[in-house]
């Protein structure tokens, strides 16, 4: 019988969704994953009583936190995916042929597994023999000397709570930095500028100790119950405006919302966040 979930913020806001049905419910060793068919949204993926990605309306989240990296990076050939269990993140970058290595880490290996196979139409990329996938502690794993200088590195995490809260720390952001190359580039989401305003500016805060240039980007993000996103990219000195055209140009076509033109106007700053951001 069909039933209406909510996820609810502090007390004080709720966004729901219509289910039809429970498909996947488990807690694993780090978190309560569901998988519900919605009316609206097809298939969601729910981590800990918050909304993650859906069928419908994942694109606008992956497309934004890949496509505008990997289009100002000077190289995409060794790009580094922390979380991202559901495999939205991975088919993004590999839609660009330059990329010859895609290294996924992810803690929980039930959210793969549970993704592999009730949200099929999002992670269609595990078989591309350039993804080597890794169940494990991605703080832990940045923290690494060893490892090879990576050109992108992305952090698809949760919000700041439970197992993704060390995802958000300046210690954390400053192994992602060491762990890139000279002219690197990072990206990751960034919370809501209106729902999470503190949240999204203490962010911004910690990502400029770590890295020369940090600069936030916005876009919707629907089954977000604040609907505006944030994104942010952070190197030492890459213009995050400066799009190799023909990279961004090929992957165009098999886009849903990004292309070049939105790339520009997402990095438009309110007024009001301009203020804040400066302070």
């Amino acid at each position: 019988m069909p039933f209406w979930y909510d996820e609810t913020w502090e007390g004080k806001t709720r966004y729901g969704c219509l289910v039809r049905e429970t498909l996947y419910s488990e807690k694993s060793e780090f978190q309560q994953i569901e998988i519900l068919d919605t009316a609206h949204y097809g298939p969601v993926l729910v981590l800990d009583g918050i909304f993650m990605t859906s069928a419908r309306e994942e694109h606008f989240y992956h497309e934004m936190l890949v496509q505008p990296a990997m289009a100002v990076a000077p190289r995409v050939a060794n790009v580094l995916i922390i979380g991202g269990g559901d495999g939205g993140t991975a088919r993004e970058v590999l839609r660009h042929p330059e990329v010859e290595r895609v290294t996924l880490v992810e803690i929980d290996a039930k959210v793969i597994e549970a993704s592999k196979r009730f949200l099929p139409m999002i992670g269609t990329a595990w078989d591309d023999p350039r993804l080597e996938l890794i169940v494990g502690d991605g703080i832990a794993y940045v923290g690494r000397e060893d490892l090879q200088l990576f050109d992108v590195i992305l952090l698809d995490g949760c919000d700041p709570v439970g197992p993704s809260a060390g995802l958000f720390d300046l210690a954390f952001y400053q192994s992602c930095a060491a762990r890139l190359a000279g002219d690197g580039v990072f990206a990751t989401q960034t919370e809501s500028p209106i729902l999470l305003r503190e949240v999204f500016l203490d962010i911004q805060r910690t990502l400029r100790q770590a890295f020369g240039r940090v600069t936030p980007y916005f876009g919707p993000a629907p089954l977000y119950a604040s609907d505006q996103w944030s994104w942010t990219i952070c190197s030492a000195g890459v213009d995050p405006l400066a799009i190799h055209e023909e990279r961004a140009a090929r992957v165009e076509p098999a886009m849903k919302y990004y292309n070049r033109e939105i790339h520009r106007a997402a990095f438009a700053l309110s007024q009001d966040l301009k203020r804040a951001l400066d302070d």
